[in-house]
């Protein structure tokens, strides 16, 4: 069976939080806590909010904390919080001020 995918594009913005069973892939303005099993964000988000997930790749601006298994910062993303994981890559060029925690 197919992996189900959200896609949020750049024009739409979001005040609340978001629970996706599967995948979801943002390049939008959320400002709320994002529950995801996947998350993907690109270089034109800005989530103002945490993050629940097995697997989270940033692209776009963060503030706020992340909870995830495995971690992959991009060279595009700014991200300003707490990062609590297993697993963490950061691209050469990624704006950080976090704090870092393994579990």
């Amino acid at each position: 069976m197919a992996e189900k995918t959200t896609v949020l594009l750049s024009d739409v913005t979001i005040k609340g939080n978001i629970i996706e069973k599967e995948k979801l892939m943002t390049d939008s303005k959320i400002d709320g806590d994002i529950t995801a099993d996947k998350v993907q964000t690109y270089e034109s988000s800005k989530i103002t909010g945490n993050i629940n997930s097995s697997n989270v790749s940033l692209g776009g601006t963060l503030k706020g904390n992340i909870n995830s298994d495995k971690v992959r910062i991009k060279s595009t993303a700014d991200v300003d919080g707490v990062l609590n994981q297993k697993n963490l890559s950061i691209e050469d060029g990624a704006k950080l001020k976090i704090k870092a925690e393994t579990n």
